[in-house]
């Protein structure tokens, strides 16, 4: 399984007030906010660690079907500002982090050697969704495959693994 996040910071720092009193401690547990507040760049790495968990929440709402807000529940494990991992209900997802001046993407997956055989969708690849979860079809199998894309602003990013 695959999940994936985009963040595009020139929206986020419009629309996202992330100082406002309370935000923080609805998005990020004790531990999380003392990565927020001792980084270099704080709103860095405030949108770094959402969009490590919207990554990883997306594998866990493919495979639960539990659709629900909980970012609390998800909850991330720092190596460095490109890998770490995130834990939901006691299940292990790795995560692996781009930062650029325009975006933060980031991408979660249930194995790490799945990092090596990440497929990126072009934006016209034809996307079907069952119950709000992303898919295609292979053309020649006629194989439902899972993909995971994300959206914010200027930005649009779908992966995808083989199926074996």
């Amino acid at each position: 399984m695959i999940g994936n996040d985009i963040v595009d910071l020139a929206l986020a720092k419009k629309e996202s007030n992330w100082k406002r009193k309370g935000f923080l401690d609805k998005i990020f547990t004790p531990q999380e906010q003392l990565l927020i507040y001792n980084a270099i760049n704080p709103e860095v790495m405030v949108w770094n660690l959402w969009s490590r968990k919207e990554a990883a929440y997306k594998i866990y709402n493919r495979e639960t079907q539990i659709r629900a807000f909980i970012p609390l529940k998800l909850i991330c494990y720092f190596e460095n500002e490109t890998l770490g991992t995130v834990i939901c209900n006691e299940i292990l997802y790795y995560t692996q982090t781009k930062i650029s001046e325009q975006y933060i993407h980031s991408i979660a997956v249930i194995k790490k050697e799945y990092f090596n055989e990440i497929k990126t969708l072009d934006s016209n690849a034809k996307i079907i969704k069952k119950n709000g979860i992303p898919f295609i079809i292979d053309e020649q199998t006629k194989i439902e495959k899972p993909v995971s894309i994300s959206h914010h602003g200027r930005f649009w990013k779908g992966v995808m693994l083989p199926i074996k």
